[in-house]
């Protein structure tokens, strides 16, 4: 008898230790970031371009240098010290370590569709129109069940994620484009809302990754969400401009918000070591010729082509990817629910990735 409760000791102890420790998920994004800066730091046939950027000798002087892995951990300090140290980074295609999107739009509708859901819909999400996502997202499905119900956000730099997210049918409270915070405001949303009405920025439809940013982490600071979505957007805007120095500025803003976001979770009781981040991009740009970095959609090669992080409690640390791989877009919401250990059936939907949890 002794023998036996040992024996079931120890097994209770293996499968309370093998429990996957993830309570929340953040699914972070920057618009249109390529691999290529990601991975390679500042592009060398742009960095001093002067029909892309306005000081050259100004902007070698901030983010170059010969060798490529100072180079992009200057841009990006945040995924090349924590992330890189303690998660995972896929997409490095020097290493022939591919991530790819599995619709064939390369655009930011159907991208962010298929982050959400798993899946591409080429045939009825195949623009950027406002119109009602039809299918559910994973946003709308957790906060469907019980345990995450009103405990679920989103937060965006463009107008369109109101749509993604289907706000009119999932109910989901999202603050994107130019919303302003309505709902017991407090000093800071207060202020954000104020400034947000004076500071435009230089698009219509997009407002400045500033107010997105401080908005989620107000919300976050108040409501304690499980799930947060906060999608970063002037990455892709600067690019559509053609403004490489802003291209590369923002790249290193938003990496800096991404370290906030994770410095708040690792200093908060209720998210220290109980919260998974999901990192990826909608979108890549074009290579070649060297004009085709602004752009992006199905003719342009190369915009197809984008990468993954996942860092969390119980991510194996592997560090930048080196060995040869194929993921695709369409694995991040499985992924998200594999972290969270909830089941998400939908045939169309790609597997989780693979090794992304203990």
């Amino acid at each position: 008898m002794k023998k036996l409760i040992i024996f079931l000791f120890t097994i209770c102890l293996a499968l309370q230790n093998s429990a996957q420790e993830t309570e929340n998920v953040f699914i972070v994004s920057l618009d249109g970031l390529r691999w290529q800066e990601l991975y390679g730091g500042a592009d060398s046939l742009l960095i001093d371009d002067p029909e892309y950027v306005k000081n050259p000798q100004e902007l070698a002087s901030m983010y170059w240098h010969d060798d490529l892995l100072e180079r992009r951990e200057i841009l990006m300090p945040f995924f090349w010290s924590t992330i890189v140290s303690e998660g995972q980074l896929y997409g490095n295609r020097q290493y022939n370590n591919r991530v790819d999107c599995t619709n064939e739009k390369w655009f930011s509708y159907p991208g962010y569709n298929e982050i959400l859901t798993g899946f591409a819909d080429d045939d009825r999400i195949a623009s950027n129109d406002k119109i009602n996502n039809p299918n559910k997202t994973i946003l709308e499905i957790l906060n469907e069940r019980e345990k995450y119900a009103g405990k679920v956000a989103a937060f965006g730099s463009w107008d369109v994620f109101p749509y993604i997210v289907n706000r009119d049918r999932s109910g989901l409270p999202i603050n994107a484009g130019f919303e302003t915070s309505k709902a017991d405001p407090t000093e800071t949303e207060a202020f954000l809302n104020k400034i947000q009405g004076e500071i435009r920025g230089p698009w219509s439809s997009v407002r400045l990754d500033v107010f997105t940013h401080h908005y989620a982490m107000e919300y976050l600071k108040k409501y304690e969400p499980k799930i947060l979505y906060v999608a970063y957007g002037e990455t892709d805007d600067f690019a559509h401009d053609g403004k490489y120095d802003e291209y590369l500025k923002s790249a290193t803003q938003t990496d800096a918000y991404i370290r906030e976001l994770w410095d708040f979770v690792q200093s908060n009781q209720h998210y220290r070591d109980k919260t998974t981040m999901i990192i990826t991009t909608d979108h890549g740009r074009g290579i070649r010729p060297k004009a085709n970095w602004q752009h992006h959609g199905l003719r342009i090669s190369g915009a197809g082509q984008i990468w993954i992080a996942v860092i969390g409690p119980d991510t194996p640390v592997l560090g930048e990817v080196q060995r040869t791989g194929q993921l695709y877009q369409n694995q991040i919401a499985k992924t998200v629910m594999d972290a969270l250990g909830e089941e998400y059936i939908e045939p169309k939907a790609g597997d989780a990735i693979e090794g992304a949890f203990k």
